[in-house]
């Protein structure tokens, strides 16, 4: 399904639950009289905060939807700190023609926040005018006429979409510079509309916009050193200062044979523009593929953001640098995680405006997409893997003749490391919108929070969850779908929630979800046994209630391939799984929920319950390996070899409490509580210890205010850390369900309630179409390869939304707090 028809689907799917919601959302109709009204509204809170040491300008886009407005409503939006009015722009940032995000620049201090107010007001909107620091323009001649692939005489004309005709190529002097153009208060670019797609600089010696005065009086006057400053780079037949392509193996194939192409100038705006080139029919890698770049520019900035968009896949696409002499390749820290950003640059006397003038080009890219790093004849080259038919990446320019330019290449790579740190450590942000504050208010009762949970399982149902079976796409992952963790997570929650609210179609999305990937002999699709990965027996679990509602035989061979796994895994000294066969001695707290309640589910249901004690020992396991005695927490992870970079040399344990890790132990404990018969006290009295000790140090640890917990728990003030939806749905399930079922005492109801508030207040987004969002969810977070298991590594993972590790709790939540609240009126 296209994914832009996956986003429209919301608004008719979530018409259902209209009925049930704690609250309605306005019509239309108010909304359209309130935008036409000259009366102030607050629309929005939004706190931000620099997660980094040094001064960054924090480039924020709000889309419309997650302010909970709709875009009749957003055109008087305005921005304020302080109650003074700040720049902010509204945007197309899809470029569909129609703006559907506020975006709005906020220099912050190293470590510091700041809050803003989001209005609707017309009156402020219709007088706030902001001094021009971007532009987008493309420009070609009117009134002359062609001579084959020249064209005569003319005068130029600025248009916002231009599509040249089949004779025009380099030098027909019909475009005004030879293609369209961007550019910031730092540094302007212009990329060639013809055969050789080349992104050639146009340095600046003046922070005032440029481009519409260059080239006005000929095509080599730029190439000349003006009071503005001039084109300062040879480009030839490379790609360039950022350009992108293919990599045959031996070479760039530059986006050349293509049957046409058109430019637009998406936005044009003070502080953000945006350029849109649409490649039609290139031919490469036997394939005809209709690429579209989008490239934008916000003020301040030296950086274009580029984003790719294939019409089918690619192996890959190449980016980079052009290759000059007297010049030094720049290279990024690689030993990073695959989500963080690093770079390849060149610095040097590669200017054309002074023999001695110093000039750097970098591009950005995130490390896991690298494939490889290579050069041709032409250029230096960076050779990624798209993320399906996507690929994001940014280029800059910095060159010494602009105003307070970087002058040498210690400065450049400090620059660089600065931005990289900017792209990887986004900044912390919490939003609160008055339609979400409208629907959350009143009191939680049993019925509101089922609703919560049946909302964002239809927010999913339309977003993800179908397209998990076998053959589908995982949207968060950018990647064919596989028989992995979260799909069982997701899966199971609304399992748990389907037993309150049934629901015949949900429930056959489950089942047709976990069938796809078992075959009539009983393997499971995508799924290899020897890979030991204890995180693939999870969704085995949801396979064993599938198997339990229609016995098929093939179902249950697959149970048994599963269960053989955990007996042939690999395992600690003392007898704990390790984690994955290709991290070697390691026991995770990961690991504890991936393997153990699938372990006892089966042994309960197949096997008499005779692998009980091995699920307990797992457990007594972790907690002796695992667990500090001074905090009662327990660290993310132990290396019994202590061999890895991320393990203290005396005691093999990562060096940091990170909030999932310990809500995945926590919702393993009360799993396996459930299943363990309570006959069997001797085994389950050390789950039930383990679960009273681990309550009393999560308590210590929750947030006094907001009732949710931080990513890494110990550390609330510490630069960079957020409250974390994933950990604190799982938490919040720990303590509801503990207290229902009578593993916890009583007391914890009251942290269950004000948890589940927290995770209303703090994560959930409410959009004008009735569905939601939950935010800040750490994607991944893991150890090794990269991953060195400091504070600083956590923070450098990408904070998501709508993450089935986060998305599945807290549905679970919902139905684990209905209960507790339901059970008072009995």
């Amino acid at each position: 399904m296209n994914k832009y028809l996956r986003y429209s689907l919301a608004t008719v799917s979530l018409a259902i639950l209209a009925g049930c919601n704690p609250a309605t959302p306005p019509t239309q109709q108010q909304i359209d009289a309130d935008a036409g009204s000259n009366t102030s509204r607050s629309i929005a809170s939004l706190k931000v905060a620099n997660p980094s040491t040094f001064e960054r300008t924090e480039t924020l886009y709000l889309p419309f939807a997650d302010l909970g407005v709709t875009a009749a409503e957003a055109q008087t939006l305005v921005a304020k700190v302080a109650g003074e009015i700040i720049p902010s722009q509204l945007i197309d940032r899809t470029g569909d023609g129609k703006n559907d995000t506020l975006f709005l620049p906020l220099v912050l201090a190293g470590t510091t926040a700041q809050s803003l107010t989001i209005e609707h007001n017309p009156t402020l909107f219709a007088t706030s005018q902001w001094p021009a620091q971007t532009q987008a323009e493309i420009s070609h001649k009117v009134g002359g006429q062609w001579q084959d692939a020249k064209y005569i005489g003319g005068t130029f004309q600025n248009v916002t979409e231009l599509t040249p005709p089949a004779q025009y190529t380099d030098h027909s002097e019909w475009i005004r510079y030879e293609g369209p153009g961007i550019e910031s208060d730092k540094v302007g670019y212009r990329i060639y509309l013809d055969w050789r797609n080349g992104f050639d600089i146009f340095g600046k010696q003046t922070a005032e916009l440029v481009l519409q005065n260059v080239g006005q009086d000929g095509y080599q006057s730029y190439h000349e050193l003006a009071d503005w400053g001039m084109d300062i780079l040879k480009v030839g037949k490379s790609l360039g200062a950022g350009g992108f392509g293919y990599w045959d193996d031996k070479q760039v194939q530059l986006v050349s044979e293509v049957s046409g192409h058109t430019a637009k100038v998406i936005e044009n705006g003070p502080l953000y523009s945006a350029l849109q080139i649409q490649y039609q029919n290139w031919q490469i890698a036997g394939k005809t593929v209709n690429l579209t770049a989008d490239l934008s520019m916000t003020a301040g900035s030296r950086l274009v953001n580029t984003r790719l968009t294939l019409s089918e896949p690619l192996d890959n696409m190449a980016i980079g640098l052009v290759k000059l002499p007297d010049t030094k390749v720049l290279q990024g820290n690689l030993d990073i995680t695959g989500h963080a950003w690093t770079y390849l640059a060149t610095w040097g006397n590669q200017s054309l405006s002074a023999p001695d003038s110093k000039l750097g080009m970098a591009v950005l890219f995130k490390r896991g997409q690298l494939l490889n790093q290579t050069e041709d004849n032409n250029s230096h080259v960076a050779v990624m893997r798209p993320a399906g038919n996507e690929l994001e990446y940014y280029f800059l320019a910095a060159w010494d003749g602009e105003p307070g330019g970087i002058g040498s290449e210690a400065e450049f790579v400090r620059y660089l490391q600065q931005q990289a740190e900017q792209l990887t450590l986004t900044p912390r942000q919490s939003l609160k919108t008055a339609l979400g504050q409208q629907q959350k208010s009143g009191p939680l009762t049993a019925e509101v929070a089922l609703n919560w949970s049946e909302r964002l399982a239809q927010s999913e149902m339309t977003r993800q969850t179908p397209f998990y079976a076998y053959g589908g796409w995982d949207y968060e992952r950018q990647r064919p779908s596989k028989w992995e963790y979260t799909t069982g997570l997701q899966l199971q929650a609304y399992d748990d929630l389907l037993q309150l609210r049934p629901n015949p179609e949900w429930q056959q999305v489950l089942t047709d979800v976990i069938g796809s990937f078992i075959t009539e002999d009983g393997d499971i699709r995508t799924y290899n046994i020897s890979n030991y990965n204890i995180d693939s027996l999870n969704t085995g679990n949801m396979l064993l209630r599938e198997y339990q509602r229609n016995q098929q035989p093939h179902y249950k061979k697959a149970l048994e391939l599963l269960r053989r796994q955990l007996a042939e895994h690999p395992r600690t000294s003392e007898g704990a799984f390790w984690h994955k066969k290709i991290y070697p001695h390691q026991l995770w707290l990961d690991g504890v929920y991936m393997g153990m309640p699938f372990l006892a589910s089966y042994s309960s249901a197949f096997e008499d319950g005779h692998a009980f004690a091995e699920v307990v020992k797992e457990f007594t396991v972790s907690r002796d390996k695992l667990r500090d005695p001074a905090t009662g927490l327990y660290y993310h992870a132990w290396d019994e070899a202590r061999e890895q970079n991320w393990a203290d040399k005396e005691t093999g344990l990562a060096s940091q409490f990170w909030g999932r890790g310990l809500g995945w132990l926590a919702m393993a404990l009360v799993d396996v509580l459930e299943i363990i018969p309570e006959q069997q006290t001797a085994l389950r009295q050390p789950l039930l210890d383990m679960t009273a000790e681990l309550a009393e140090a999560l308590v210590k640890v929750q947030d006094a205010d907001s009732g949710v917990w931080y990513q890494i728990l110990d550390k609330p003030n510490a630069a960079g850390n957020y409250s974390e939806s994933s950990a604190s749905s799982m938490i919040t399930y720990f303590f509801a369900k503990g207290v229902n079922n009578g593993y916890l005492d009583s007391r914890y109801r009251a942290t269950a309630l004000k948890a589940y508030r927290g995770l209303l207040d703090e994560f959930i987004l409410v959009h004008p179409d009735n569905s939601i969002s939950l935010v800040n969810t750490v994607q991944v977070a893991g150890l090794g390869f990269g991953r060195d298991g400091s504070y600083h590594y956590y923070m450098s993972e990408p904070v998501f939304r709508n993450d089935a590790k986060a998305n599945g709790p807290f549905i679970m939540a919902g139905v684990q707090i209905a209960k507790l609240l339901s059970s008072e009126k009995e």
